[in-house]
């Protein structure tokens, strides 16, 4: 009963504050986005909106480890395991300039979605070849400007919590812009938020795991299935694992 009541009073902070925040976000993209073309500052004032929700949770034990693996003057494909919303929330917390590419819908969510609009954030029609196509130019875009491209390569949350196969989206991206990936193992948001749940679970560490990065010279010299199995593996050891610094 006591999670419960903590997971309304959360929600609800949540809900409201994401007004103010949305505001503050309009205000900062009116200030800025005239010299500030790749939305850095607004993409780090969400930074900080994201973690706030992380840090005002008791019963969740965050931890940001492998960050000496990041070169922030550098652009990556990103990819990680995906098991929980919660996860968009830990990516945020890792402060590294990027474009998300999430499901269009997300988009169209009041405040949060409409701060994604702001920032440039990347949309994808699940299942749609034009839609594909246009995120795939869009990414390229980014990465060109110098932003990281985030995406989960399994393509939706697992219910189980067991790494899926990835997609090879994000592999062509890698190869076609001539850039590194960068993985991330993502441990415990199944476990303190699971799918399709909006009630916390109790206390539960969480981790998210900065791997070292796949070189745009190994890139260059995998094909896509391979590089994709590659990284699965990659994050797939490292989920196996007790997270150390």
């Amino acid at each position: 009963m006591l999670l419960k009541l903590l997971s309304l009073l959360i929600l609800s902070f949540i809900a409201l504050s994401s007004i103010l925040f949305f505001f503050i976000a309009c205000i900062i993209y009116a200030l800025t986005a005239a010299f500030d073309k790749r939305r850095l500052w607004l993409h780090y004032f969400t930074c900080a909106w994201a973690s706030l929700y992380l840090i005002i949770v008791p019963h969740w034990q965050v931890r940001r480890l492998g960050l000496q693996h990041i070169d922030k003057k550098q652009a990556y494909v990103i990819v990680s395991n995906h098991q929980s919303g919660l996860d968009i929330l830990l990516s945020f917390a890792l402060f590294i300039p990027f474009k998300w590419v999430s499901k269009i819908e997300m988009f169209k969510v009041p405040f949060v979605g409409w701060n994604m609009w702001l920032n440039q954030y990347i949309g994808l029609k699940r299942g749609d070849k034009h839609s594909i196509k246009n995120m795939l130019q869009q990414a390229e875009k980014h990465l060109k400007q110098g932003s990281s491209v985030y995406l989960f390569p399994e393509g939706s949350r697992s219910a189980d919590g067991k790494l899926k196969p990835f997609k090879l989206g994000a592999f062509s991206l890698a190869k076609h812009a001539e850039v590194a990936i960068l993985p991330i193992a993502i441990h415990g948001t199944a476990e303190a938020l699971p799918k399709k749940s909006l009630q916390l679970t109790g206390h539960h560490p969480i981790y998210i795991q900065v791997l070292p990065a796949i070189s745009a010279q190994q890139v260059a010299q995998m094909d896509e299935q391979s590089l994709a199995s590659h990284t699965q593996q990659i994050i797939a050891k490292a989920l196996t694992q007790t997270p150390s610094t």
